[in-house]
């Protein structure tokens, strides 16, 4: 069963999103990806939101550009902890991403990442570190992944 649920609002934001992906492969997270618009679709994202939990989903990881609303969409449908990457897919290379994400209303919070590949990545690393509070082999591959670093 997922513990991840990875949200890109188009096709042509699985480039950065595979960053995500990478990560929380080489972490062991088990995941599953989906392609849904706010604006598009959003009455698919208001069901992905609703019935994650049955699907063992605890953490949503959504990647937005433009007016980035995806991660707040979401986040209006569930408690359950969403970090959004912002994407440099408009003319603004990403600020109106990052601040559409970053100023979420109180009490819908929303984490936000860098803009891009980085932030895409971290997002992973933020989802291990929600999971392995309650996961200990998300803990410890996750630690083991931070050694490495240091190392």
């Amino acid at each position: 069963m997922p513990l991840v649920a990875v949200v890109m609002g188009s096709k042509s934001d699985e480039p950065v999103v595979q960053e995500t992906v990478k990560a929380l492969e080489d972490l062991g997270i088990p995941y599953e990806v989906h392609i849904l618009s706010a604006h598009r679709t959003p009455d698919k994202v208001r069901e992905l939101a609703l019935t994650a939990p049955q699907r063992g989903v605890e953490v949503f990881i959504a990647a937005a550009g433009g007016s980035a609303a995806l991660p707040g969409a979401i986040a209006s449908h569930t408690t359950l902890p969403v970090i959004g990457i912002p994407l440099a897919s408009s003319p603004l290379q990403g600020l109106d991403a990052l601040l559409a994400i970053a100023q979420m209303p109180p009490g819908v919070p929303v984490a936000c990442m860098a803009i891009g590949p980085w932030g895409a990545r971290n997002a992973a690393y933020m989802a291990a570190a929600i999971l392995g509070l309650k996961h200990e082999t998300v803990r410890q591959a996750y630690q083991a992944y931070r050694e490495r670093l240091r190392q």
